[in-house]
């Protein structure tokens, strides 16, 4: 692998792989945070490669360390690092379920992406792999349009590593037909799309790579119209994810480009009806995989690769309070922590940039070959897949899952493996050095990896309700 810069496709100076929903305003920012007034509110994919395509084949972790200074893995050592071996041997694979994957556009190449990174891994196609584009047509694909790529490389990051831990699910890519329209957002498209989903019960288990700071909107009663796809889904026990996001503790701003000074943190993964997903740190040590909170703010190697900046950039697993939800009832236990807010993420999967995964995509507009992508929307479409294999074992879909979370967490579940190292900190340059205090990894739920991340072998069979496996 040769050493290289970062191509981002991302809204705003340091947005990571969790897809950003970001608004437009003119006005400078403010002391506290970006202005407000009236943007005009766009939907953007926030995805980092990590170094130019590798035509002749994916790295190693050896590999990387040595070219890059960063650690990259291949979906087979996720597998081992949660443990799911032990699942595929019963044939627990989520034969007979059904992971969506909602992005605007979707990816020309999909199909033929997918078939060459099976076939490079030793995996299984899908036993259904459809493409539907409910909320309108799709335009054709511009290559020189870089949120096209963007949503390209999403779309190809989320397919393959759902379908990587989840080789017997069926895969459902719900592709909506704009990224932005003038005077509102495109997430009206999205909702469109996932009722028709959830209303024709084409799916089990929803995965999000998209958030938006809270902040983005003027108060509840604007986003309340966009939470009807999480209503349905709760009344059709269908489970949704969301990426928690990729500032850490802040998150970007009105124009897009500046952080807010302040703790904030993002929808849909704040909606209580949402499962919130983070981002933690594998480490590979002496053949065993251990994981901390996910945070590349300081990391130099990571920060050599950035093309904006050379950092310290906010490279680290969203989390923080509500502004909008308080706290709902499956959250009581850990009320020490979250007070009276909603607490996000629930759980945390792989997402470091230092520890980054191997996705093969050739959709144009880049070089075509193996390339390394981090960030919240890896782990979404990864803990998607766990659920499958949950809804697999239970023999029906488990819908909201996060009461049985938190359950599992105050009981020491085996299948729960807390996280007590890192925090989601950043620092960045605006104007001056800015440092946003985030929250510690710590016993029992935290702010930025939730209740910890997972022992699927015990996991899967807890979340199902069938303990003692």
């Amino acid at each position: 692998m040769r050493k290289a810069r970062i191509a981002a496709f991302a809204a705003g100076a340091g947005a990571l792989a969790a897809t950003v929903i970001a608004a437009v305003a003119p006005a400078a920012p403010a002391a506290g945070g970006p202005a407000g007034g009236q943007p005009r509110l766009v939907i953007k994919p926030g995805i980092v490669r990590l170094g130019l395509a590798n035509k002749s084949g994916p790295s190693t972790t050896a590999q990387c360390e040595k070219a890059d200074g960063i650690a990259c893995y291949q979906p087979g050592q996720l597998r081992a690092a949660y443990n799911l071996q032990p699942l595929y041997a019963k044939g627990i694979t989520g034969k007979g379920k059904t992971i969506v994957i909602v992005d605007s556009f979707g990816s020309p190449t999909i199909r033929r992406d997918l078939a060459t990174f099976d076939k490079q891994f030793g995996y299984p196609a899908p036993p259904s792999f459809k493409i539907i584009t409910p909320a309108g047509r799709i335009p054709a694909y511009n290559p020189n349009n870089s949120d096209m790529i963007g949503w390209a490389s999403e779309t190809t990051l989320d397919v393959e590593y759902a379908h990587a831990l989840a080789p017997g699910a069926n895969i459902l890519l719900v592709e909506t037909p704009v990224s932005e329209t003038e005077g509102v957002t495109g997430f009206p498209q999205i909702v469109t799309a996932e009722k028709y989903v959830i209303s024709h019960g084409l799916g089990d288990v929803i995965s999000q790579s998209f958030s938006a700071t809270e902040e983005t909107f003027k108060n509840y009663a604007q986003l309340k119209p966009l939470r009807a796809a999480y209503v349905a889904a709760a009344s059709h026990n269908v489970t949704v994810l969301a990426a928690s996001g990729d500032s850490g503790a802040a998150d970007v701003g009105l124009d897009q480009v500046t952080y807010f000074l302040r703790p904030v943190t993002s929808w849909p993964d704040s909606d209580p009806l949402v499962t919130a997903v983070g981002g933690t740190q594998l480490k590979l040590s002496g053949g065993k995989y251990t994981s901390v909170a996910w945070n590349d703010t300081y990391n130099k190697a990571t920060n050599e690769f950035f093309a904006v900046n050379p950092g310290p950039n906010p490279f680290a697993s969203g989390g923080g309070k509500s502004e909008f939800f308080t706290r709902p009832g499956y959250q009581n236990g850990v009320r020490s922590v979250v007070g009276a807010r909603r607490g996000v993420p629930d759980i945390a999967m792989s997402g470091a940039c230092n520890g980054a995964v191997q996705v093969y995509e050739s959709f144009g507009g880049q070089p075509a070959g193996w390339s390394l992508i981090c960030g919240t929307s890896e782990a979404t479409p990864e803990f998607a897949a766990i659920v499958a294999l949950a809804d697999q074992v239970a023999r029906h879909r488990l819908g909201q899952i996060n009461h049985t979370l938190y359950a599992l967490s105050a009981r020491h579940a085996r299948g729960i493996v807390d996280v007590t190292s890192g925090n989601n900190t950043v620092s960045f340059t605006q104007g001056q050095l800015r440092t946003v205090k985030g929250y510690p990894a710590r016993a029992g739920y935290d702010l930025v990896t939730g209740v910890g991340t997972i022992n699927a072998a015990s996991f899967v069979y807890e979340l199902a309700g069938i303990p003692g496996h």
